[in-house]
C-alpha cells in the first residue's frame, strides 16, 4: 500500500524550545493511526507542524504527503492538497456561518464551483447523521456553540470537505458517552480505502467503531514504541508508565 504521510527525523521548536526530537512515522494510503502519550510528549505539536502552523519552527527532518515535500507549502496549500486539521478547541468566527464556511472551504480545495442544491442536500444528510439540528448551518461558525456542538461540527467539516488525510486532535475531549459515540460514527463514516486519519486521544471509545491499524506511543519528542490495538488495551490497564520505562 502506498504512503500517504512519511515524516523522518523531524526536528520542531516553538517559540526557541525544541519540542519534537527526531521524530519518524509513516501512515499508510487507507489507514488508521493512533498517537497516544501523556500531556507535553509532543502530540498536538506535531499535528499543528504538520499543518504548517507558523509558530512552529521546523529546524530539520522532512515530511511528505503522497511522495510531495510538505514543509515548503503554506497552510491553505495543504488543505488544497488534503489534510484537514480538527482542533482540541475550535474557534469562534463570528461573521461567517457554518454553510458559508463550508461552501467557501470546499470550493477553494476542489477548485470548482458547487451547485448550491447539491451542496444543501449533502450538508443536510451529513448534519441528520452527525445529529445537528439544520439551523445551526446559518448560524456563525462556533458562535455561542457548546463544547460538544463544536466538536461535531469538526465532524461535519470533515465529512464535507473529504480530505484524504484527517488530524483529529482529541476531537472527543470534553465529549459525554453519547457525544463520543456520535463522533466515533462520523469519524467511521468519512473513512474510507482512499483517505487516512492520524487520531490523537485519551480516551478509546472514539476507536470503537474503527478498525485501527497503528498504534504509536511518543514520549519526549519522539515515538518510543509502536504496535497494534493492544497497546490501547495495556494504556487502559495500567497507565502509560510502563511503557515509557517509568517506575
Amino acid at each position: 500500500m502506498a504512503d500517504m504521510l512519511t515524516v523522518k527525523d523531524l526536528h520542531a521548536s516553538v517559540e526557541g524550545k525544541e519540542i519534537l526530537k527526531g521524530l519518524n512515522l509513516t501512515v499508510g494510503k487507507g489507514e488508521i493511526h493512533v498517537l497516544l502519550g501523556p500531556n507535553g510528549s509532543g502530540k498536538s505539536t506535531l499535528m499543528n507542524v504538520l499543518m504548517g502552523h507558523p509558530l512552529y519552527q521546523v529546524t530539520s527532518g522532512g515530511i511528505t504527503f503522497e511522495g510531495e515535500e510538505l514543509l515548503d507549502m503554506k497552510p491553505f496549500e495543504r488543505a488544497q492538497k488534503g489534510i484537514f486539521l480538527s482542533f482540541q478547541t475550535p474557534e469562534e468566527i463570528p461573521g461567517i456561518t457554518v454553510e458559508n464556511m463550508l461552501r467557501t472551504a470546499k470550493q477553494a480545495i476542489t477548485g470548482e464551483k458547487i451547485k448550491i442544491l447539491t451542496f444543501k442536500k449533502e450538508l443536510k444528510a451529513a448534519m441528520a447523521e452527525l445529529e445537528i439540528d439544520e439551523s445551526y448551518a446559518s448560524r456563525y461558525l462556533n458562535v455561542g456553540f457548546s463544547g460538544g456542538e463544536k466538536k461535531r461540527n469538526e465532524i461535519l467539516q470533515l465529512m464535507m470537505l473529504q480530505p484524504k488525510l484527517a488530524l483529529l486532535d482529541e476531537t472527543d475531549s470534553g465529549l459525554d458517552v453519547d457525544a463520543v459515540k456520535i463522533v466515533s460514527k462520523g469519524v467511521a463514516a468519512f473513512h474510507n480505502e482512499g483517505n487516512s486519519c492520524l487520531i490523537i486521544t485519551h480516551n478509546a471509545r472514539i476507536l470503537d467503531r474503527l478498525a485501527v491499524d497503528r498504534v504509536h506511543v511518543m514520549k519526549e519528542g519522539r515515538i518510543i514504541q509502536e504496535g497494534g490495538t493492544e497497546l490501547i488495551d495495556e494504556i487502559n490497564r495500567s497507565g502509560f508508565s510502563h511503557l515509557l520505562g517509568e517506575k
